[in-house]
């Protein structure tokens, strides 16, 4: 499908050739966001202590050097953003100051937050895992599944939104049918549950998708549509597209081997922007595909949806 050129239901041309089109070199680019009001990509680059801004039109670009490891963020509706670190939750107004907000399960010494997405309700839902890096980020193995799910409120409280245990939490996505799309990357599975409307707990957790032969689940995203894109990390090298009860759509091959996270943005929603991780790979083939760690385009022939924001 790399190279395929289709026409949706919509009329629109799509272009499955992924491009690359910034050089990041992140050792692990995660949680990707379309800041709409300022035309810009936000990510974080996890190992690497960076959160990165880019004008995809103007190439203009912004790198924000973080003391703890930033591992995702999203954007409030008073214009800043909040930013998930190892245990702290903070607000950010694009300086350099880091304004703790809340602190998620702290005494566990050996977890870490993770993913992290702003729902539509207006909090930061983030998951938590044992940790898989050292102090110098350096790979750690996991060995036990110590993940839970959290919901942060703009008031600063956090309440445990399920008991059930993950080795890596990723993806958060809500469907248009009331649903919560998550994933376990260990496991290699994505899972629909229940959201109870008056105390946004967990329920009814059912397995979509079990042992896609491609990589691991990361992070994904929605389009207009109802059907969502999930990246295949973890040597997977492609993004592909399921609806919310799993079925695959397609799959799109990309020129990286670890593909972390996605966003729509750009005019009308309507570009997939990538990113990528280096972590892990070895040098002698970094050299040979320098791509990786990179930010990536798509032209899907759909457009995405619009971020919730914090607050």
């Amino acid at each position: 499908i790399n190279d395929e050129k289709l026409t949706t239901k919509k009329g629109t041309e799509a272009n499955m050739t992924a491009e690359l089109i910034f050089a990041a070199a992140n050792i692990v680019g995660e949680s990707l966001v379309w800041d709409v009001n300022r035309q810009r990509l936000l990510w974080v680059d996890i190992i690497g202590k960076f959160i990165h801004a880019l004008d995809p039109k103007t190439f203009d670009h912004q790198r924000w050097e973080t003391d703890d490891f930033a591992t995702s963020l999203g954007l409030r509706r008073d214009g800043g953003a909040v930013v998930a670190f190892t245990k702290k939750i903070c607000l950010w107004n694009y300086d350099n100051q880091f304004h703790p907000l809340a602190t998620v399960e702290p005494e566990l010494s050996e977890n870490r937050l993770n993913e992290g997405v702003i729902g539509p309700d207006g909090a930061f839902w983030v998951g938590t895992m044992q940790n898989n890096f050292a102090a110098d980020g350096n790979p750690v193995e996991i060995t036990k599944d110590t993940g839970r799910l959290y919901r942060c409120k703009a008031d600063g409280s956090v309440n445990s939104i399920s008991e059930d245990l993950f080795g890596i939490t990723n993806t958060l996505i809500w469907t248009n049918t009331g649903h919560l799309i998550t994933a376990d990357t260990l496991k290699n599975e994505l899972y629909r549950y229940d959201i109870d409307p008056a105390t946004a707990q967990l329920t009814g957790r059912r397995i979509i998708v079990s042992g896609f032969e491609r990589g691991l689940p990361d992070g994904s995203a929605m389009d207009a549509d109802g059907y969502i894109w999930n990246c295949r990390v973890a040597g997977g090298g492609c993004i592909m597209r399921i609806d919310p009860d799993g079925k695959v759509d397609r799959v799109i091959e990309l020129p990286c081997s670890c593909p972390t996270s996605c966003a729509f943005g750009g005019e009308d929603l309507s570009t997939l922007y990538i990113t990528s991780a280096r972590f892990t790979i070895d040098h002698e083939y970094l050299r040979a595909n320098p791509q990786e760690g990179g930010l990536f385009a798509i032209k899907p022939g759909v457009s995405g949806l619009l971020e919730h924001r914090f607050g």
